[in-house]
């Protein structure tokens, strides 16, 4: 008897506490959480200069992000190419390139996706993390663990 009663309390705490497990997997957002979704501008972590704003959407229960504007693009290179990265986004123009994709929401972060970074072309597992009341977006790009990375601070466009 005792035995059913401890499988039956089992099966009630395990079963509340899949849910929110389930609808994550299902790709449902949780709205108490600031969302990153929308644009933000990239702000590069030596010289603290904004480089460009990147566009923050859902695509099919994921985020991704794509450089929509370049902020001050060099005058004799005005529509500047990825030289550096490789496969399918080779040569692409920055503006419209997908830089960011595959994450997924766990907690109040975003991870499980990855970024490249256009400067060198090398793409890195990534994690973002929404602060400051929804306006500055904690991006982390890593190779492995998290603790061997980069991290940047992008600013919601306003």
């Amino acid at each position: 008897m005792k035995l059913i009663f401890f499988v039956c309390v089992l099966v009630a705490v395990v079963g509340t506490h899949s849910v929110p497990l389930q609808a994550q997997a299902a790709g449902v957002r949780d709205s108490r959480v600031p969302s990153p979704i929308g644009r933000w501008e990239t702000v590069d972590d030596v010289t603290g200069k904004v480089n460009s704003v990147v566009l923050i959407e859902e695509d099919k229960g994921t985020l991704r992000g794509i450089i929509v504007k370049l902020i001050s693009p060099d005058p004799k290179d005005p529509n500047p190419r990825c030289t550096q990265c490789v496969g399918e986004m080779r040569k692409k123009p920055l503006v419209g390139l997908r830089i960011l994709w595959g994450l997924s929401q766990s907690g109040d972060r975003w991870t499980g996706g990855q970024i490249v970074d256009p400067d060198n072309g090398k793409t890195y597992r990534c994690e973002i993390h929404v602060e400051d009341g929804g306006n500055k977006l904690k991006v982390r790009g890593y190779i492995g663990f998290s603790l061997f990375g980069r991290t940047e601070y992008w600013l919601r466009e306003r």
